[in-house]
């Protein structure tokens, strides 16, 4: 059983881009024999790799959209108080100089649509690019 967990885990370990000799000192096993592992379990590697792979990017767009939140709603909360503001308020520069930074936040997480498919002549819109919008 020693040696099918061994394997398990050799083929998490190079999913993670590991080297032979990383792996070998890991688990104990001579590099010959995980070479010959990396030939016989090539296709469970590669889908290893590709899953980690599909985790890691689900990962960053949940990270990414969670940042768009997040910016937008500090900016909202920045333009709200800077409408109850008058503009010779001492503090109101340092409000409008953290809006324009949460602005270029926002627009540093633009991306564009991207739909499959021949019907998209209704997305060709004017003013749908970051460079548009203004804080």
């Amino acid at each position: 059983m020693k040696n099918a967990n061994d394997k398990e885990r050799f083929i998490e370990l190079r999913a993670e881009g590991r080297s032979y000799a990383d792996i070998a000192v890991a688990l104990k096993v001579s590099k010959p024999t995980l070479i010959a592992w990396g030939k016989e379990l090539q296709k469970d590697i590669l889908n290893a790799r590709t899953l980690r792979m599909d985790e890691l990017f689900e990962r960053y767009a949940v990270a990414k959209s969670k940042r768009v939140e997040v910016f937008g709603k500090r900016l909202e909360a920045i333009m709200t108080e800077l409408d109850k503001r008058d503009l010779s308020d001492c503090l109101t520069p340092t409000l409008l100089t953290l809006a324009l930074k949460y602005g270029e936040s926002l627009k540093a997480e633009y991306e564009p649509l991207k739909l499959l498919g021949e019907e998209q002549s209704w997305l060709d819109t004017p003013n749908t690019e970051p460079e548009a919008w203004s804080a």
